[in-house]
């Protein structure tokens, strides 16, 4: 697939759970940092033309650096208050490098392993006249419904529910009106779907943290 989407990381979060204040974005798996894995996971896809991290304001030289000595290449400009500003602060500068700018991702760089497999298959769907597209999976666990009093009334059946991953992909036109998926969904935008994967998991605790790194090294 020739190279045709832009990639904007969100990557302002702190990374209170794993016990610091530093970003999430810099929190290491097999010594290297979560936004080095996801910048070069995105490019590694083959459809991804330009990387835009959006970094914690404080922190924007250090994330900066990180990237150019893993040679890593994105352009780093300063995050927002919150996820959706920072999107919005990414675009912006995207679409001052890419006016042609059509299809946009947006990946949380705590899923810094997403496979270049399952990037490929977002752009494709955008490319292919999806105005937003989501991957997805099934939800496995029982899922049961509780009362104020946490007594579970129900159980809810897992046929229609699905968890959500990144990355995210959008023509412009409706990242600029919305600056996420459920933005999009309020605005009436319909939201396409196409098969996650488990690679693409979480990275927020200090056990996802483990798991990511056993399954490096085993794949090593």
């Amino acid at each position: 697939m020739d190279a045709e989407a832009v990639a904007l990381v969100p990557a302002t979060g702190l990374g209170e759970r794993f016990g610091n204040r530093d970003p999430e974005a810099l929190v290491r798996v097999r010594g290297v940092p979560l936004v080095v894995h996801a910048v070069r996971g995105l490019l590694n896809a083959g459809c991804v033309r330009r990387v835009v991290v959006a970094a914690p304001v404080s922190h924007v030289d250090i994330v900066r650096a990180a990237l150019a000595d893993a040679n890593a290449d994105a352009l780093v400009v300063p995050g927002g208050a919150d996820r959706g500003e920072s999107v919005r602060l990414a675009l912006k500068a995207a679409l001052a490098e890419s006016p042609d700018l059509s299809v946009v991702l947006v990946h949380d760089v705590t899923r810094a392993f997403s496979p270049p497999e399952l990037v490929r298959a977002v752009v494709a769907a955008v490319a292919g006249g999806a105005p937003a597209v989501v991957p997805v999976l099934p939800v496995a666990d029982t899922v049961k419904r509780v009362d104020a009093d946490e007594i579970i009334t129900e159980t809810v059946s897992r046929a229609q529910l699905r968890s959500v991953q990144t990355p995210q992909g959008f023509t412009v036109d409706v990242l600029a009106a919305a600056d996420g998926i459920d933005d999009a969904e309020r605005l009436g935008v319909p939201v396409s779907t196409v098969p996650g994967h488990p690679a693409a998991m979480k990275v927020g605790t200090p056990f996802d943290l483990a798991v990511a790194e056993a399954l490096l090294g085993a794949g090593s």
